[in-house]
């Protein structure tokens, strides 16, 4: 008899349950969409109550289905959970009730305030304390636009009864009927209050944002037996169970994709691309625009840190194609047209639709496509557009590598564009080292059960997981010499380089940023 776990998996856009065995075979799952609001330009929110809700459909529908298969709910020994991170929730400790809105970890409303904020003294002290560069990405600003701005938080946060969490938090607090107000230390990672050397909160993080006298959850371990508690009663079918597992759906990817030694590392190709990259029980902070982040933080094990980068044209390229262009009618055709050719033909398409991200970080730059000729084709640009992002995964991967003195062994891959042979095939022969693609992909989910499961004995210990989704893994190695790779590589460099410095602020841009500063400076001025 297979031994079973379940993971709730709380994305940016729905919620899923899915009960795996001890193999990492998936036996049933559940996902519903909940609403997203965008009630005005750069502001991103949703319902706390939805979350919680769509948590408890998910489970019921999966173990239903569970059911129906002949086994019983209560063969499900324990559950873990994972979820969008950054993303804010403030509540009253006495009623238990939501605010307002969670803010989601896109929303940039607080712009303004960043750039208050690095004008403060101590700013230059944020990042070797947090790991995080000051921006809108992190939970803290959220937590001070709540404070400045809506008088309920204002109110609670005077009566001292103002709890803060993030999504993983507000979860296990719901889930357990109030019992446990707890965080792991992936999230609290991802908030800016937290000390990424100690792991402890920094006083001086949480009296720079201004927010003493908020309550933060307590701190625990990524996997723990007891820490997290049992589902309440009557909550749904699994009351009674406990939950053992709580990571950031970045750190549960990596776990999921069992990268656990230092030098590994994973790329998830969804929208824009997440790599995660090992860095062992000490943590490493970038000199090249990448973030510091915990990895993963097991009960009676150090824990495990990961250098972090983002690119924010991935899967979204490949949208302009279809949407844009017109060249595909579907975004499947990319990898068809791609592998008609040998190569891109002399075409570079740097895709700098809002700028370029990490390692570059040129804000000037614009989308450009280089060597087009009376030779050039479809296929030729369709195999551009996949060469762009397998291109930045190597500028990243080699700023991690700087930054780490670490060489990647190998790149765990999942995500759409992971799907594409052609895709993971481009990525080996950029990167020169093997590209493993697990055959069950959605390693977000899998990486919450795995740390269940390491907290209650299905697994003794890592290497007790070797057969866990191994089944239908492949590996793609790089297929050409060395010469040919560098060749093509610093074809894009020179491309980078060329596109930088496109935009231009003219007097009407200079009118409106100039009138951007006076409002800053009045922030700032509101801060002192």
């Amino acid at each position: 008899m297979p031994r079973f776990i379940g993971a709730l998996d709380t994305g940016t856009t729905s919620t899923r349950f899915i009960i795996f065995d001890d193999e990492g075979t998936p036996y049933a799952t559940h996902q519903i969409e909940f609403a997203q609001s965008y009630p005005f330009a750069g502001w991103h929110e949703q319902n706390p109550k939805e979350i919680i809700e769509s948590a408890h459909t998910c489970i019921n529908g999966a173990v239903a289905e569970f059911v129906k298969k002949g086994y019983k709910a209560s063969d499900i020994e324990a559950i873990g959970i994972t979820n969008q991170r950054e993303t804010t929730l403030v509540w009253d400790s006495v009623t238990g009730k939501p605010l307002y809105n969670a803010i989601a970890w896109p929303d940039t409303r607080t712009s303004r305030l960043v750039h208050a904020f690095k004008a403060k003294p101590g700013a230059d002290k944020v990042f070797h304390l947090s790991g995080l560069p000051l921006s809108t990405y992190p939970s803290a600003l959220k937590l001070v636009w709540l404070l400045y701005n809506v008088p309920e938080v204002a109110e609670a946060h005077k009566n001292g009864t103002l709890c803060f969490g993030t999504v993983d938090t507000w979860l296990v607090y719901n889930l357990t009927g109030k019992k446990k107000y707890v965080t792991d230390s992936t999230n609290a990672s991802r908030t800016m209050f937290l000390n990424i050397n100690t792991l402890q909160y920094e006083d001086f993080l949480i009296d720079f944002f201004g927010v003493r006298g908020v309550l933060f959850p307590e701190l625990i371990c990524s996997a723990d037996d007891s820490a997290f508690g049992v589902i309440e009663e009557g909550a749904n079918v699994l009351a009674g169970v406990r939950i053992c597992s709580c990571l950031g759906d970045q750190s549960a990817a990596l776990v999921g994709q069992k990268a656990f030694e230092v030098g590994m590392g994973k790329n998830t190709y969804g929208t824009g691309l997440f790599l995660l990259y090992n860095t062992g029980t000490k943590p490493v902070f970038s000199k090249n625009g990448l973030l510091t982040t915990v990895a993963y933080n097991f009960k009676g094990a150090a824990p495990v840190y990961a250098l972090e980068g983002s690119i924010a044209v991935g899967g979204s390229a490949i949208k302009f194609l279809r949407d844009n262009l017109k060249l595909i009618d579907d975004s499947d055709e990319v990898g068809q047209l791609a592998a008609a050719v040998p190569d891109a033909g002399g075409v570079v398409f740097v895709t700098a639709f809002s700028g370029l991200f990490a390692p570059y970080w040129i804000d000037d730059a614009q989308g450009t496509i280089y060597g087009i000729t009376n030779y050039t084709t479809r296929e030729h640009i369709a195999r551009a557009t996949i060469e762009a992002t397998c291109y930045q995964t190597r500028a990243v991967l080699d700023a991690m590598q700087k930054d780490s003195g670490y060489e990647l062994k190998a790149l765990k891959v999942d995500g759409g564009m992971s799907n594409s042979d052609v895709c993971m095939q481009i990525q080996a022969d950029v990167i020169g080292i093997d590209v493993v693609r697990p055959s069950y992909r959605e390693t977000t989910a899998l990486g919450a059960a795995i740390a269940a499961g390491l907290a209650i004995g299905v697994w003794s210990g890592l290497d007790d997981l070797e057969k866990v989704n191994k089944k239908g893994e492949t590996t793609f190695s790089s297929v050409i010499t060395e010469k040919k790779k560098e060749k093509m590589y610093s074809l894009w460099q020179r491309a980078v380089e060329r596109c930088a410095g496109w935009v231009q602020v003219d007097e009407e841009d200079e009118d409106r940023l100039t009138e951007e500063k006076r409002q800053e400076s009045s922030v700032s001025l509101s801060l002192k």
